[in-house]
């Protein structure tokens, strides 16, 4: 009889390790499908304030129609002049002294924290636990994963997903200094990715530039429309429409 609770025992011991392995969410997407190789980032589903990293792509019919719905709630505008947008409006580039945003006053800028939220194998400057100097990182905007240094800092580039000058159109205008140096340095509106991309891309909306990997389009509309709500700003008609079209809409 001993032997016999022994065994029994064990097999009730067994069962809950089980249970946990069987429902573990680990390695999994929204829709339950594997995460994409080699870190592949986020989905932006998943990562509403934008701490986690990257972006990975909403290719299952569930998260594509959810994003859908997401976008769907954006308000739509035309844009107005771009007279007054000046950089500097936004506040000095990559501050920490900023309010209401992940990473704010934390003694890191706000590029430095980009780089090591997206990277891996991350390298620090001796004696710094702030600059960043060589990681590895996957460029959602192409697909590729990058052996970057600061060497080579251009190469990885900080996109503001938003444009500032589109956000200057659309109504940042008429903000005060604190609110427009929020969404200058919100992770949410900050992807590190191909310098190229970045460049070609200017202050364009997603009607009129797209980032290179198709995978990725879907994720890339709609977290333009989760800055777009977080900070009540419209887009204009043929962005949204652009938008709904990258997730099957």
């Amino acid at each position: 009889m001993p032997a016999r609770r022994a065994a029994v025992s064990a097999a009730v011991l067994l069962i809950p390790v089980l249970a946990l392995a069987g429902c573990s969410g680990a390695g999994k997407t929204s829709s339950g499908a594997a995460a994409p190789a080699g870190g592949g980032g986020t989905s932006p589903l998943q990562n509403p304030d934008g701490t986690r990293p990257g972006l990975a792509p909403l290719t299952s019919p569930e998260d594509q129609k959810a994003g859908r719905d997401l976008i769907a709630r954006v308000a739509t505008a035309a844009a107005g002049p771009k007279d007054g947008y000046d950089r500097n409006e936004f506040g000095p580039a990559w501050t920490d002294n900023v309010d209401g945003v992940p990473g704010g006053h934390n003694n890191c800028d706000t590029r430095n924290d980009l780089l090591a939220r997206d990277g891996r194998a991350v390298e620090r400057k001796d004696g710094s636990t702030c600059v960043v100097t060589a990681m590895t990182i996957d460029d959602p905007y192409t697909g590729k994963t990058v052996q970057w240094t600061k060497q080579q800092a251009t190469r990885i580039q900080i996109d503001h997903v938003m444009p500032l000058s589109y956000d200057w159109q659309m109504g940042a205008a008429k903000w005060d200094k604190g609110k427009r140096v929020q969404i200058a340095n919100d992770p949410l509106n900050l992807i590190p990715a191909d310098g190229s991309q970045n460049a070609s891309k200017g202050d364009s909306g997603p009607a009129t530039w797209l980032p290179a990997n198709t995978t990725i389009r879907c994720a890339y509309a709609v977290r333009f429309a989760q800055v777009s709500l977080k900070y009540q700003l419209p887009v204009t008609e043929a962005d949204k429409k652009a938008m709904l079209q990258q997730c099957g809409g």
